[in-house]
């Protein structure tokens, strides 16, 4: 008896039937004997020729030239989809190519067994010698490791045979019938059809006529695929097809249990630094924003990619349902860049989530390495994200940088934009002072969102929305924002959305003190889940505690309707 294993490291095997296209989609399973001993000439003839002997190995070829039976491990089949160079219609042409290949665990083995065979001490030795060089089965991505099976141990192990030839009898119930490219014994070591090189010496008499074979040796076991295809062989000579049984379904995929839910929380922040030769500019906020959730939810689609072909969704990521639904509140994600060491640029990204990232959507944040934009690619200055570290909201604490705080003290950071426009008719219209005083309109709005903020907050239910001192960012009568001093009207305030008014809506900038410390973040306003509408904390190291007297009270009496 003869015995080899092949065990596939990478846990596939990719290689197509001979006869099929690859883009059909069809996976050769059982591996070939065909191939086994083309791959075994290869072996021989790279790494092995000055230890084994022509005779030698065609003898032990031979031998393995008979009908193997196998031992097949449970697998399924799968495929990748590449998009290759093609150049047919121009230098950026692709064409789609599939990839199907055998998923097998990695820990198992593929068992070949030619149960009447025998092989003398000294070739079993080769052979075991032969084996261990080689690297892969199939295409070059299909690494294996095989050994010669010793006598005793298969004899444990014959209940593992699985996969027979059919000749005469018929197919067992619960099996099924699959042709499977052998060696013909007879042809396969003959070079009757090989090409040969033909040489003319000498003249007359003395004239010679030397064959030279294109292959050493000489076998139809080592025709090329492309002479093959050249000649238009139908089948490679030196093979026969061979019907064997195999289990119906020794290719089934098999659904995986779920994993256990974890009863650790999900992490609700998520915050990144980036880093270019050129980093954008504060004023640039919303379009960064826009950019980096556009960049998450295509790696969350490709990821998570549906049988049918579209690509998946994530409603954290993009505030929508599967059907297009718009979220109504305002737990999916806030995207927030900000300028954490006030030179003007921005140097960090903070994903805030209030009902967390799940395993999904961490899986494609661990995958996110760049923020793909078409004006950072016109630039030419990449902008890349490396990730710092995530968690829960109560994980940060006080005198963390970022838009988190906790603190009792927040300035604005980017404009607020009003979340509507003024009313000027109807019962519900707004008072006179909003119509001609913008910047009081503004702040009215302002105070409509922070009533929102502490309705959907219920750490917030204990401060009531008259205690908030509100105090606008002004000089020379225009709003102000930063260390740059900055108006609202540098900021981009369109969205890459069609219909988008974000520019054309009332803004300003403001800072804000609560009665108590509160956690961030604080975005409130039109695009507030892009960066806009930001407070960042004032620590009290950092500035001075804003004074809640006259000038608080004075905004509080011109924001009530």
């Amino acid at each position: 008896m003869i015995t080899l294993s092949l065990r596939f490291l990478t846990g596939r095997f990719h290689a197509t039937p001979w006869g099929h296209h690859v883009n059909e989609g069809f996976a050769e399973w059982p591996p070939s004997p065909w191939r086994l001993l083309r791959s075994l000439v290869a072996v021989w003839q790279g790494k092995c020729h000055t230890i084994i002997s022509e005779p030698a190995a065609q003898h032990i070829l031979r031998v393995l030239s008979d009908l193997p039976e196998y031992a097949l491990p449970p697998a399924s089949s799968s495929h990748s989809r590449h998009y290759m160079p093609w150049f047919k219609k121009g230098p950026g042409d692709k064409t789609l190519v599939f990839d199907t290949f055998v998923v097998v665990p990695p820990e198992t083995e593929v068992l070949l067994v030619w149960p009447d065979a025998t092989l003398s001490a000294e070739d079993r030795a080769t052979l075991s010698e032969w084996l261990a060089q080689l690297g892969y089965l199939g295409r070059a991505e299909s690494w294996c490791e095989a050994r010669l099976v010793p006598d005793i141990e298969m004899q444990t192990r014959l209940a593992e045979i699985n996969t027979r030839p059919l000749g005469t009898r018929s197919a067992e119930p619960a099996m099924e019938v699959v042709r499977v490219l052998c060696a013909d014994p007879a042809t396969a070591f003959e070079g009757t059809h090989t090409p040969k090189e033909t040489t003319t010496t000498g003249k007359g008499k003395t004239k010679q006529t030397t064959i030279t074979p294109h292959y050493d040796p000489d076998w139809h076991l080592c025709g090329e695929t492309l002479w093959l295809h050249d000649k238009k062989w139908s089948e490679p000579p030196g093979s026969r097809w061979v019907r064997y049984t195999r289990r119906a379904d020794c290719l089934k995929v098999t659904p995986q249990r779920r994993p256990r839910v974890s009863s650790q929380p999900r992490p609700q922040v998520v915050r990144f630094a980036l880093d270019s030769s050129v980093l954008p500019l504060s004023t640039h906020t919303l379009p960064v924003a826009e950019a980096m959730r556009r960049n998450l939810m295509g790696i969350f689609g490709r990821q998570r990619e549906r049988i049918n072909g579209s690509l998946g969704n994530s409603a954290i990521f993009s505030g929508k349902s599967d059907t297009g639904d718009v979220a109504t509140g305002h737990s999916h994600a806030f995207y927030l860049p900000t300028d954490e060491d006030n030179d003007g640029r921005l140097d960090h990204l903070t994903l805030v989530a209030s009902d967390g990232f799940g395993p999904d959507e961490l899986q494609a944040i661990d995958s996110m390495r760049e923020i793909k934009s078409r004006e950072r690619e016109e630039s030419g200055h990449p902008l890349r994200v490396m990730l710092l570290g995530m968690g829960s909201l109560a994980d940060y604490r006080p005198g963390h940088h970022g838009p988190l705080g906790p603190a009792k003290e927040w300035v604005s950071t980017t404009p607020f934009l009003a979340q509507r426009y003024p009313k000027k008719s109807g019962t519900k219209r707004d008072p006179v002072e909003w119509m001609t005083s913008p910047e009081s309109f503004v702040t009215a709005m302002l105070r409509e969102e922070l009533r929102r903020l502490i309705q959907r907050h219920p750490e917030l239910a204990s401060v009531d929305l008259d205690s908030i001192g509100i105090i606008r960012q002004m000089e020379n009568g225009v709003f102000r924002l930063g260390p740059q001093q900055r108006r609202p009207l540098e900021f981009k305030r369109f969205r890459q959305k069609r219909g988008d008014d974000g520019g054309r809506r009332l803004c300003g900038s403001f800072r804000l003190a609560f009665p108590k410390s509160i956690t961030g973040p604080i975005a409130l306003g039109h695009s507030s889940h892009f960066g806009l509408g930001l407070f960042l904390p004032i620590m009290s190291s950092g500035a001075t505690q804003l004074d809640q007297g006259d000038s608080n009270e004075s905004v509080r009496n011109q924001t009530k309707p």
